[in-house]
C-alpha cells in the first residue's frame, strides 16, 4: 500500500473516502487558518484511494512541544498507527489523541471490542475524551409522520405550538447570520456558564466553509426577533448538529423544539440519511449533570442512542507525556472552580 500527503486536486477524491466533517478537506483548510500544522494522509491501493485522514498538530504553550489530534477516524490498523507514530516523530509531539469513529453495543464490555483489543496491544494510553463517547442518531429516511410519531407527545406539543404562536425557521448563511449566532452565543455561554470558541474562530470557520455546502446556518424568529441559530453540517449523507445558542427571552413559545423539527426536515431536503445529534450523556444520566436538560431535548426526538469505542493517546514521550497529564488534570480543576464560582 503506497502512504503519502493528499494533494490539493485530490479534493473531491479524499472527501468520498473520509466519515466525518471535521475529517474533510475543507476543516483542514479551517484548522490550518487557525495556525494549526495540518497533515492530510491518504493509503492508497493499486492506484486507488482507500482511505484517508486528517491530524492536526497544536502548540503548547512555554513548551516547544506539540500534541496531535485524530479525532473521527477510520477504523485502527497497523497501518494506520504505523503512520501516526512516524508522524508524533515527525512534529516532536507529546502523544496523538485518537478518537475514532467507530461504535460499540452499549451494552458491550470494552475489552470485548476488536477495535480497543488492537488499540491495547499497541500499548495506548486512554485519554482524557473531546468528543462525548455518546450521541443519538436519527433515521432520515422515514418520512415525517413516522418522524413525528418517535418524538415523545410534549416534544410533538411543543412543536406544534411553536408553529400556531407564529415562529419561523429559515436558513441564512450570511455573515448576518452568522453575527446572530455570534450574539445569541454570547448571551447562552453567560447564562449556562460554559467555554465556547471565540468568535474569531466561529467566523474563519465561516469564511472557509461557506461556500462548501457543509455548513449551514439556520434561525428562529419570534415576532421579529431572533431566539435560536444552530450551525449544521452536511457531510456525506449525514446532517450533524455540533453548535447552537439560544435566547432567555420568549421560552415560552418553544423555539427551540421548531428549530429541531425543521433541521430535520433541512437534512431531508438535503437528501442525508442519518442525522448525527453530535453528542449525548449516556444510556443512564444523572438528573442533576449539568447537561442532562440537552441530552433529555435530544432524546425526545426519538434517536437512538449509540456509543464510540473511545479516546485513546498514542504516546511518542512518556516522560513529558506524564508532566503533560498532571499540568492536563490541574487545568481542568481550575476551570470546574472558576465555572462554579466565578460568575462569568
Amino acid at each position: 500500500m503506497l502512504i503519502r500527503n493528499i494533494r490539493p486536486e485530490e479534493k473531491d477524491l479524499y472527501n468520498r473516502v473520509v466519515d466525518h466533517p471535521i475529517q474533510s478537506y475543507e476543516w483542514g483548510e479551517f484548522r490550518r487558518k487557525t495556525g494549526l500544522e495540518v497533515e492530510r494522509i491518504g493509503f492508497f491501493d493499486a492506484g486507488q484511494l482507500k482511505k484517508a485522514m486528517t491530524v492536526t498538530f497544536h502548540q503548547l504553550p512555554l513548551i516547544n512541544k506539540k500534541v496531535g489530534y485524530f479525532p473521527k477516524g477510520f477504523k485502527p490498523d497497523e497501518e494506520q498507527l504505523s503512520t501516526l507514530q512516524q508522524l508524533a516523530q515527525k512534529h516532536d509531539a507529546i502523544f496523538i489523541k485518537l478518537e475514532p469513529a467507530v461504535t460499540k453495543e452499549l451494552d458491550q464490555n470494552h475489552q470485548d471490542h476488536p477495535s480497543i483489543k488492537f488499540l491495547q496491544n499497541y500499548q495506548v494510553e486512554t485519554g482524557r475524551p473531546l468528543f462525548t463517547p455518546f450521541t443519538f442518531h436519527l433515521d432520515l429516511t422515514l418520512s415525517e409522520e413516522e418522524l413525528l410519531a418517535k418524538m415523545t407527545s410534549k416534544t410533538r406539543y411543543n412543536t406544534r405550538l411553536a408553529i400556531k404562536k407564529g415562529v419561523t425557521v429559515v436558513e441564512d448563511n450570511s455573515e448576518q447570520g452568522l453575527e446572530d449566532y455570534l450574539k445569541i452565543l454570547e448571551e447562552t455561554t453567560k447564562r449556562q456558564a460554559f467555554y465556547a470558541h471565540s468568535p474569531d474562530y466561529f467566523r474563519q470557520m465561516w469564511a472557509t466553509l461557506k461556500d462548501s455546502n457543509i455548513m449551514h446556518i439556520l434561525k428562529a424568529s419570534y415576532e421579529g426577533q431572533v431566539l435560536v441559530v444552530w450551525i449544521l453540517f452536511v457531510f456525506n449523507d449525514v446532517l450533524y448538529y455540533p453548535y447552537g445558542a439560544s435566547s432567555s427571552q420568549h421560552r415560552e413559545v418553544m423555539a427551540s423544539n421548531l428549530m429541531m423539527w425543521e433541521a430535520i426536515r433541512f437534512g431531508q431536503k438535503q437528501q442525508c440519511q442519518l442525522f448525527d445529534m453530535w453528542g449525548a450523556l449516556g444510556p443512564n444520566p444523572d438528573p442533576k449533570d449539568p447537561w442532562y436538560g440537552f441530552h433529555r431535548f435530544k432524546r425526545s426526538y426519538g434517536g437512538k442512542l449509540v456509543e464510540y469505542i473511545g479516546t485513546y493517546d498514542l504516546v511518542n514521550n512518556y516522560p513529558i507525556y506524564k508532566i503533560y497529564n498532571l499540568a492536563d488534570n490541574w487545568r481542568w480543576k481550575f476551570l470546574r472552580f472558576k465555572k462554579k464560582f466565578i460568575k462569568l
